[in-house]
């Protein structure tokens, strides 16, 4: 079908027979090999790294801090977010800085406002638990388009309503996401 002759074919199919992507069978012709292929070795290898062996110290701040402190520990620190805590230290919510230029465009009164009012709250911020594969943190971060997630795990903070709250352990980015697959890539 494709106008090739055996040996114009032969080579190539040396080398997917010697990776075990293919198998050679005389009378038989050539098919699917019986080792693993490196995507699936790749993914296995993935799945096995959990959140808490990649994860980075989160940044926190205060919900009662002000707008203008937010955006100078921002850049400070040099993230892309920064994770409100309550007095007791449990997350109550996020702010980016997508958050923080919307709210700072044409509003001469937003750097003495809280972070409170500009922060996506807990119970909307997505996470992930130290225990996590980085695949399932990964997957959170494309399906709800954000560039990092709080580490967080079930506070001993009570709740008189029941709801849970959440102590912040660390983080994940997507510039972590990508070291890892260097890595991978590099190694294997």
């Amino acid at each position: 079908m494709l106008g090739l002759s055996r040996p114009t074919l032969r080579s190539d199919l040396a080398l997917l027979v010697m990776l075990g992507l293919v198998d050679a069978k005389p009378k038989v012709g050539y098919t699917p090999g019986s080792a693993v292929t490196p995507g699936s070795i790749a993914a296995q290898h993935l799945q096995q790294i959990k959140v808490k062996d990649v994860q980075s110290m989160a940044v926190v701040i205060r919900e009662q801090s002000s707008v203008h402190d937010a955006v100078v520990q921002l850049f400070m620190e040099d993230v892309g977010s920064l994770v409100a805590v309550d007095d007791e230290g449990c997350m109550t919510g996020v702010i980016s800085r997508k958050d923080l230029l919307k709210f700072t465009l044409g509003n001469t009164n937003a750097a003495a406002m809280p972070v409170s009012m500009v922060m996506t709250r807990e119970p909307n911020v997505i996470h992930a638990s130290p225990e996590e594969s980085v695949i399932d943190a990964a997957r959170k971060m494309i399906n709800h388009q954000v560039d990092s997630l709080p580490v967080v795990v079930i506070s001993k903070c009570s709740q008189a309503d029941g709801r849970k709250r959440f102590d912040v352990v660390g983080r994940v980015t997507k510039t972590i996401m990508t070291k890892i697959l260097l890595d991978l890539a590099i190694k294997g």
